[in-house]
């Protein structure tokens, strides 16, 4: 059987993934369960491409049932946080990657940190880029993830200011808001007429959902959207996201279509779109594209209540 790892296959589509067909689950280390997808796949239908890509940003990944066998044959437990950039030449189908993880569970590694470079190098292999990996232990992940509701706080970490800066956050899930759009609808997007000044802020939601390309299964998540520049109609931003309630796609593409749509219908001077999807199957998806220099914003590694 060829390996997966054949990234320039043009058989390497959603449609001929292991999405929603009869699975075997093996437990014997396997690379080669690895199913690539290439980025371009989704990005030509926005009209972008990989090598002039509007934002910066990457997919966070985060494993919460990862296992093998150390030299003794002990088991040993993990959650795991793999970080894919957003400019790698493929994402990595995330049934695919279950399933790899899961062909761990009964090989032996001689220590943490040999597990931790075959995370790299298989993953790096396949997605052509260079992924980072934190394997974590459970007392360690504690410390690592901090646990948020989102709607006072934010991910956003600001380096002009260590104790973060005082931007507001809006929770959408507040407005009391007619809907009745459940089809992306870009037109939705719009600044608020009632401001006329400049404005920073964070919006913030629960209620995104979206659905498998392939399976149709759902898909839920917060999202944060940090802007800078003319005021956006906080309303309006609420019934975009709930309009992404039938679309199909994978979580990357559904929040680069977010951050493209805000972008070409509202023209913030800056902005950041990150997505926390819930898990399955142990993983989660949580991409993060960006215009602002990543010099002056990253990340939190958050957990949210759902997750």
């Amino acid at each position: 059987m060829a390996s997966h790892l054949d990234t320039h296959s043009t058989d390497n589509s959603a449609a001929n993934s292991g999405l929603g067909k009869e699975t075997e689950y093996v437990n014997t280390y396997d690379k080669s369960l690895l199913y690539p997808i290439a980025r371009s796949n989704a990005r030509d239908a926005l009209n972008i491409s990989n090598t002039q890509l509007p934002f910066t940003g990457r997919d966070l990944w985060t494993a919460w049932e990862i296992s093998w066998l150390n030299a003794k044959g002990l088991p040993q437990v993990a959650v795991a946080e793999f970080s894919l950039p957003a400019n790698t030449h493929s994402i990595i189908e995330s049934k695919s990657f279950k399933l790899y993880l899961n062909s761990f569970t009964q090989t032996q590694f001689n220590s943490w940190d040999q597990v931790k470079q075959v995370l790299i190098e298989d993953l790096s292999a396949a997605a052509q880029g260079v992924v980072e990996v934190e394997l974590l232990t459970l007392s360690e992940a504690c410390e690592f993830f901090t646990m948020s509701d989102g709607i006072a706080s934010t991910p956003f970490e600001f380096t002009d200011s260590p104790q973060g800066r005082d931007i507001p956050v809006v929770y959408l899930d507040s407005i009391d808001a007619d809907v009745s759009d459940y089809q992306v609808n870009s037109s939705l997007l719009r600044l608020d007429a009632k401001q006329n000044e400049p404005t920073e802020q964070v919006l913030f939601s629960n209620l995104l959902k979206t659905n498998c390309p392939v399976t149709g299964q759902p898909d839920w998540a917060s999202v944060w959207i940090y802007y800078q520049g003319e005021a956006i109609d906080a309303e309006g931003v609420l019934k975009y996201l709930v309009s992404m309630r039938d679309h199909q796609d994978f979580h990357e593409q559904c929040v680069e279509n977010i951050f493209l749509d805000i972008a070409r219908m509202c023209s913030p001077n800056k902005l950041a779109v990150y997505a926390r999807y819930t898990r399955r199957g142990g993983l989660d998806i949580n991409p993060f594209r960006t215009n602002v220099d990543a010099a002056e914003l990253s990340l939190r590694p958050v957990r949210l209540v759902r997750q």
